[in-house]
């Protein structure tokens, strides 16, 4: 594999590149608004809907266009500049109208092409403005709009803050695909507002089978399971690390990864591998290991595909097990966390069981139900909506029931049978409102 060099290594004539230096790519397209334009945007007038006296967090559900929510959280002092982590499943420009699994609408994703990107890049920069100086952004999307909104979000965050590029496996094989390969992958885009920011790496558990692959060599004595790596790194040194070592240099075009007394302490402590030929590798030990550290490939968090998962059935819902890898990995404990299309809330859900703050912002009704329905009655396996659907039992998954009757079910055993609720919020509109949600107020109320 090519290794990289720094410029000044390099022997022959090299372009001039001062006139590049600083210069910025932007995305150029008719109807783009001026950031002080976005940024001045009047913010939405909020009613209160219901308040939980359990709220101790602060946690906040708003129903509504989130543009002009995010507008008046600008102006809140306990939110802006405040939030950790934000995560967003945002429409990925498909010119489709999705529906649950009752057929209720849901929400619709009509914007494409420049009014599609103006859309995002709206809410990108009032979202900058709300995150903390050490925090996260993670922006979900598929192949449709994911390179514009990149050079996008180069543009709102800086190229520099830019972190990963993350594919995600989002569901098994498609056999069906005969002009083109398999569409089983979606992207994450993460950026962070600064260079310090929240880093909880994430790993995963090792398998036996891949523990003794990555980890071959048994050390006499101790019985202690190890590998070796090599103790040189890419490129030359000028200081202690490119010196010759035990009468060694590096190897060309190499240097040492570690200064030359911290090898003799490795080397005294046992830690170092002699080859029959004097070669120095250092012994990397198995049960030193966090796990297996977690890549920009994620294979291990699909959608929910076979009838014992459980969901909300609401579309394009995410796993639990994507959003807890985020959360883990760039939240701490009372950090907040921010969805503004928390569809059936599951950011909300992962952040409110790991301890985190959070607001979750939606303009559909039947999402804010769903989420409702969430907190209070969790998920039900995926077959269930398929044995109501075919055997049009009378006591139906939530999925097929009366949205303004759903909450009033939710409570149909005493909360105290149930340890995953989720009561510590407080719920919002944007005025006017017109009543869309009060069938799941009034069975919020009754539990107050």
């Amino acid at each position: 594999m090519a290794t990289g060099e720094t410029k000044s290594k390099w022997l022959g004539e090299l372009p001039d590149t001062a006139s590049e230096a600083g210069s910025k790519i932007y995305l150029a397209y008719e109807n783009k608004v001026d950031e002080k334009m976005i940024l001045s945007r009047a913010p939405a007038d909020i009613v209160s809907l219901w308040k939980s006296n359990l709220n101790t967090r602060d946690n906040r559900l708003y129903y509504g266009d989130n543009a002009g929510i995010l507008a008046m959280l600008m102006y809140d002092l306990t939110v802006k500049g405040k939030v950790d982590l934000i995560y967003i499943d945002p429409p990925f420009a498909t010119n489709s109208v999705f529906k649950s699994r009752s057929r209720r609408d849901a929400y619709e994703d009509l914007q494409t092409g420049t009014r599609y990107i103006e859309f995002m890049r709206t809410r990108l920069v009032m979202l900058r403005e709300l995150l903390s100086e050490q925090g996260s952004i993670y922006v979900h999307l598929d192949k449709n709009m994911i390179f514009h909104m990149k050079i996008i979000m180069d543009e709102v965050f800086g190229s520099a803050n830019f972190r990963a590029f993350i594919t995600r496996r989002k569901s098994n094989p498609k056999n069906y695909t005969r002009n083109t390969y398999g569409n089983i992958s979606d992207y994450i885009l993460f950026y962070t507002k600064s260079d310090t920011y929240i880093w909880n790496r994430a790993y995963r558990a090792w398998t036996d089978d891949r523990a003794k692959q990555e980890y071959p060599y048994v050390e006499e004595g101790t019985g202690r399971r190890f590998k070796k790596v090599p103790i040189h790194a890419p490129g030359e040194r000028n200081g202690d690390t490119g010196k010759p070592w035990r009468g060694m240099n590096p190897p060309t075009g190499k240097h040492w990864q570690y200064r030359r007394s911290v090898l003799d302490e490795l080397d005294a402590r046992g830690e170092i591998y002699w080859s029959s030929n004097g070669n120095p590798r250092r012994k990397v030990y198995f049960d030193e290991s966090k796990g297996v550290a977690v890549q920009d490939i994620w294979l291990d968090v699909k959608d929910a595909h076979n009838q014992n998962i459980k969901i909300t059935g609401y579309p394009t819902e995410k796993p639990v097990s994507l959003l807890q890898r985020i959360i883990a990995a760039s939240s701490d404990t009372n950090s907040l966390v921010l969805d503004c299309f928390c569809g059936s809330g599951t950011t909300l859900d992962v952040a409110s069981k790991n301890e985190r703050r959070w607001i979750g912002i939606d303009k559909s009704a039947e999402a804010i139900v769903t989420a409702l329905r969430r907190f209070q009655k969790g998920l039900e396996p995926m077959g269930d909506y398929v044995k109501g659907r075919k055997n049009n039992q009378k006591t139906l998954p939530f999925e097929f029931q009366d949205p303004q009757k759903l909450l009033p079910l939710a409570f149909d055993k005493p909360i105290s049978d149930r340890t995953d609720v989720i009561e510590e919020f407080s719920l919002f509109a944007t005025s006017p409102y017109h009543g869309e949600l009060d069938g799941a107020i009034l069975g919020l109320r009754s539990k107050t």
